[in-house]
């Protein structure tokens, strides 16, 4: 999920009150500024949207990518991107709310996942950091779009944190929730305290190949994938039918194999590939985001580090706000759909 560094200092884990808003829209931050009675998003409970139309499918690089498209054709481009283990029903409830304010959302899955495909079977399943954020801009060039709102969470935090460093011109601006998540691969060879290694059982479970096993045998995956929603969306009430609608994008091919290749790679037990040094080099750099950004953290997920903020803070030199969601977990734009949207509505109008 997200880089270790962002949380080295996240002992007491799962605390604070849970204070969660059926319209989705968490107290936040001293530092948030309200939103214009023009620009607010209306009232959205969560799960309001079961799931969206048949996935369109473009071709883009290196994969045949599936994606959900709402709201205008020729509005402002918004692109939300998911993490593990989700797919694009993170923003069932954030898409619509967009797309009423006239922009053209893309929710694409990412490479290994739903109905994304590699275009061809010789191709490494990598999942480094850089290929990933690549994908995306292959994406954007296939559907012509030459700037966006990048909006992410997880995985897609990261993607849409390494596009907006090394891409700044295809990124109009961000919304990154845990912050600043590109994986320092130096860093994570270092140990954390106990209680916050333990939030990453997983990542060392996929280490082994007993971990590889389980991610390949669809009972096991299934139900560790379940458990980690479980154990980092603490207060969302969530029904089997939501997490079925997600589960069915792990039946892609190719998912063992990304996400395996993905915690590896992240603990330097597995190489990339050398054409992409170039980029991992300029990314172990750490370099600053000077486009309009938002960061979210939410309260109630584990790997949310204490000081709101801080420890990311000076990554980030453009214009620049920090929100704190209360009662909220890992997968904050369906956990919080109308917070999220506003977000990217705020961020936009920087």
């Amino acid at each position: 999920m997200i880089n270790r560094r962002s949380f080295g200092k996240a002992l007491g884990v799962g605390t604070g009150a849970a204070a969660a808003s059926l319209a989705g829209l968490q107290a936040a931050s001293a530092t948030t500024r309200s939103a214009s009675a023009a620009s607010a998003v209306p009232t959205a409970t969560p799960g309001a949207h079961a799931t969206f139309a048949r996935p369109k499918q473009t071709r883009a690089g290196l994969l045949d990518v599936g994606y959900a498209e709402l709201g205008p054709a020729h509005g402002p481009a918004v692109i939300c991107l998911h993490g593990w283990p989700y797919d694009i029903h993170s923003y069932v409830d954030v898409a619509p709310l967009l797309a009423e304010k006239g922009y053209r959302v893309i929710v694409p899955y990412l490479r290994g996942h739903g109905t994304t495909r590699f275009l061809s079977d010789r191709t490494f399943r990598n999942a480094q950091q850089s290929v990933i954020a690549l994908d995306i801009i292959a994406l954007m060039d296939a559907l012509k779009i030459e700037r966006a709102v990048l909006a992410g969470f997880d995985w897609g935090s990261r993607t849409a944190d390494i596009i907006a460093a090394l891409w700044p011109r295809r990124c109009k601006a961000l919304v990154s929730v845990s912050g600043y998540l590109v994986t320092d691969r130096e860093a994570n060879l270092k140990p954390l305290a106990p209680e916050a290694e333990h939030a990453w059982w997983y990542q060392y479970y996929f280490s082994t190949e007993r971990g590889r096993l389980a991610m390949e045998d669809k009972t096991l995956r299934h139900d560790l994938t379940r458990l980690v929603w479980d154990t980092v969306s603490p207060t969302w009430d969530f029904d089997d039918a939501t997490f079925e609608r997600t589960a069915a994008a792990f039946d892609n091919p190719d998912y063992a194999a990304v996400v395996i290749h993905n915690y590896r790679w992240r603990l330097s037990l597995a190489d990339g590939e050398r054409g992409y040094d170039g980029l991992e080099k300029r990314l172990a750099a750490r370099p600053t985001i000077g486009v309009p950004t938002i960061t979210l953290d939410p309260e109630r997920d584990p790997f949310t580090a204490p000081g709101a903020g801080a420890s990311y803070r000076d990554r980030f030199t453009g214009k620049y706000e920090h929100r704190t969601l209360l009662g909220t977990g890992h997968n904050v734009p369906q956990e919080a759909p109308a917070a999220f949207t506003q977000a990217v509505i705020d961020v936009d109008r920087f």
